[in-house]
């Protein structure tokens, strides 16, 4: 692997941002983002990758590649929770384990963005259509783990049921899925010349609220290393292994669909990421069973950090050599 893709994610400033919370978690620093403005922030990232997403599928179109790339986007989400939910249940139980299969079927916006800013900065392209497919993959995933659990469980006394459209009205009104798929839509629709009059709000200044989100992810991270316990070394190999598992299988599917490079790079990322914002606003009411305790730090504690400092080079590197 070249060193210089390494060397570059680590030394871009976003990701130092991020290694900063983390240290100022460690040392118990009082330093903090207020939650309310941590909000604020989570809105306008995906407002902005929303927005710039719509405006960029206006002018690509319906091509081939788009429909075939989001086609194999809802595959992943799909697949990635079924394969995920029968490893996990060697070591937990059904509610947890549909709960973490859900988790890491589904995807991280801020995983995305960073990834997209990675390609940015290497002028590599990559089409509007990735928003769309990153918002299309929240939905399947939370549905399949959940009805998996409904399977298997032997424990059903009527307690906790949902229909399907009762689970679907509760992952589209979650306000970050909202947010995205709203910003997408009015993206497509708005005159591009209207659009103009807010690039400097959507473009000039989205690195510099991305730095201070991640040192706000970074300090939460740390927080929450130390409330992880369950399940041993078997968890946190899982969040690690995992999304290599996911990404390479991305990687050769959108190769062989001939899926462009920056595109495939994109859907590599999704499909290796996990969900700690959609997902578990959905998993409070569809399984209430599931440890929220377990499943927001494998996402948030083991498997965000992994992916931005190590698994993005990884899997441009994999890119690179197929």
């Amino acid at each position: 692997m070249n060193p210089e893709i390494i060397i570059s994610n680590l030394t871009n400033p976003t990701l130092l941002f991020f290694i900063l919370g983390i240290v100022a978690a460690m040392i118990r620093s009082d330093l903090e983002i207020p939650p309310q403005i941590s909000k604020f922030l989570s809105l306008y990232l995906l407002f902005s990758i929303g927005f710039k997403g719509g405006m960029e599928l206006a002018h690509s179109g319906l091509t081939r590649e788009v429909v075939v790339t989001l086609g194999l986007a809802i595959a992943m989400a799909v697949i990635v929770p079924f394969y995920s939910y029968f490893i996990l249940r060697r070591k937990l139980d059904v509610y947890n384990a549909g709960a973490l299969a859900a988790t890491y079927g589904s995807v991280s916006a801020v995983t995305f963005i960073t990834a997209s800013s990675f390609l940015a900065d290497k002028q590599i392209d990559f089409g509007g259509h990735m928003v769309a497919a990153m918002a299309l993959m929240e939905s399947p995933a939370i549905i399949i783990g959940v009805s998996l659990i409904r399977f298997f469980s032997h424990t059903e006394q009527g307690q906790g049921h949902h229909s399907v459209g009762q689970i679907l009205k509760e992952a589209f009104s979650n306000g970050s899925v909202l947010m995205i798929l709203g910003s997408l839509v009015i993206g497509i629709v708005s005159d591009e010349k209207q659009a103009e009059g807010i690039k400097p709000f959507t473009s000039d200044i989205f690195k510099g609220f991305l730095a201070v989100f991640l040192l706000d992810m970074g300090i939460v991270a740390a927080k929450r290393f130390r409330s992880f316990g369950k399940g041993g070394w078997f968890l946190p190999l899982f969040g690690i292994l995992i999304p290599l598992v996911n990404a390479s299988l991305a990687i050769i599917l959108a190769h062989s669909l001939g899926i462009s490079d920056g595109n495939a790079f994109l859907l590599a990322i999704l499909a290796s990421s996990a969900s700690y914002i959609a997902v578990p606003a959905a998993l409070r009411l569809a399984i209430p069973e599931a440890d929220p305790g377990l499943y927001i730090p494998m996402a948030l504690a083991i498997t965000f950090p992994f992916n931005l400092v190590v698994g993005i080079p990884i899997y441009f590197y994999l890119l690179q050599i197929l």
